[in-house]
This record gives structure tokens, sequence and C-alpha cells, in this order.
């Protein structure tokens, strides 16, 4: 089992369908959490080792008052698993409109730039971070009538990569899980006849994020995992 005992977490999302999962995964692990989402409460996990910190992280001076909380309380964030986001789509590009196309990209891409260029002059202070974003299968192998989702969650990639190639040099890792369809209440309300024995467990997925912000995932930087469980 990975141990993070002492290590600060900050969870983006955590409050969600995957995110409670991730961030049980880490409590567990004996980190303690910085968690945010948009609606969030100490008492949502109820743990001594968890802190809620809400925030909407499209809009960048919640992004920047989130990390500064965060180093306020404990001094220093070792990791950041950013799992929040969301999905919009049904339709194809000729016929989606402004607002789910900007909805998008504000909320999978502009989020995840506002909290990376928050946390990331903390780390290279520290010399030393980890740094997992939550992508998506439709960021490298798009399907159709989800364009705008599809080419936002590609954008996350190529952030996230970026990220890790100019901070390689200071012990600082990132990189970005590219579930299939995750196994969440949301989901299974979505599309309640779905073979859920081919989506992604949470769990797992948790467990991978675990990983890559341990001492053994050191060695890891500018990936973009498939995590598509039976889905293939």
């Amino acid at each position: 089992m990975i141990e993070l005992a002492d290590r600060i977490v900050l969870i983006t999302g955590a409050k969600g369908g995957l995110g409670s999962h991730v961030t049980r995964a880490f409590l567990n692990a004996g980190a303690r959490v910085v968690g945010s989402s948009r609606k969030i409460d100490d008492a949502d996990f109820g743990h001594p080792r968890f802190v809620a910190i809400p925030a909407d992280l499209t809009i960048d001076g919640d992004a920047r008052a989130l990390a500064r909380g965060a180093i306020e309380r404990f001094g220093k964030i070792d990791a950041l698993v950013h799992v929040a986001g969301g999905f919009e789509g049904g339709s194809p590009i000729h016929e989606t409109d402004d607002a789910t196309w900007d909805g998008m990209m504000s909320l999978n891409l502009g989020a995840a730039f506002h909290i990376l260029r928050a946390v990331i002059p903390h780390m290279r202070k520290a010399e030393r971070g980890r740094i997992v974003a939550i992508g998506s299968r439709a960021g490298v192998e798009p399907s159709a009538n989800i364009g705008a989702y599809s080419a936002s969650k590609a954008a996350l990639v190529s952030l996230v990569r970026t990220a890790a190639l100019e901070n390689r040099d200071l012990g600082i890792t990132a990189n970005t899980i590219l579930p299939g369809t995750i196994d969440t209440e949301a989901n299974r309300q979505m599309d309640p006849q779905a073979d859920r024995s081919r989506w992604v467990s949470p769990d797992r997925l948790a467990e991978l994020a675990l990983f890559l912000t341990s001492d053994a995932g050191a060695e890891i930087t500018g990936a973009a995992i498939p995590f598509y469980g039976a889905g293939l």
C-alpha cells in the first residue's frame, strides 16, 4: 500500500463522483488533503486530515485563493490532483453553439490553466511537486457529436505535457490520466442500460493517481496514460 503520510495534497473536484473516491484514497494513504469544489465543507468527509476550500476554478481569483489557502494552512503543496471538469455534448460541430464550446473550454481547460498557474510557483520554490490531471479517452480518441468536450480534453493533455517540460529540472512531475467511461452515479443515470462491467472503476483510477504522486512515480512525467478498463 502506498503511504503518503505528511504529504499535502490539493484535490480539485473533490466532492464529485470521481473526486470523492480520489479524496478518500488519499486520506486512507495518510495524506493531508485540501479538497475543493464549488460547494464543499469539512463535514463532507468528516476526517481530521481533510480541509475544504470552496472554489470555482473557472475564475482565476478563486484558483489563486485556493492555492494561497493551502499554503497558509500547511506551508506547502506536495501534489495537485486536478479532477474538476465536466461534460456537455450531443451535437455535431456544425450544430454546436458558442455557449457549449466556451463552457467546455472554460471548465476543462481554463480551470486547469488557472490552478496550474496558481500552484506551480509554490512547487518550483520547493523544488518538488506532483501534478496529476484527469483527462479523458476522448481527448486522444474523439467520438462524433462531442467535439467541444474532446477538444477541451485534448488541449488539457497538451497543457499538462507543457507543464512537465517546463518544470522537469525542478523535481516536478506532471501527468494526465485518460479514463474511459467511469462508473459514477452520474454516468449510471446518463446511460442506465450500459454494461457497467466495461466501465472504469473510480477506486482503481484513484490508485493510479496515488502511485503517480508517490516517490515510486518520480520517473514518470509528461505522460498521457490510457485507463480504459475493459472498454477497449
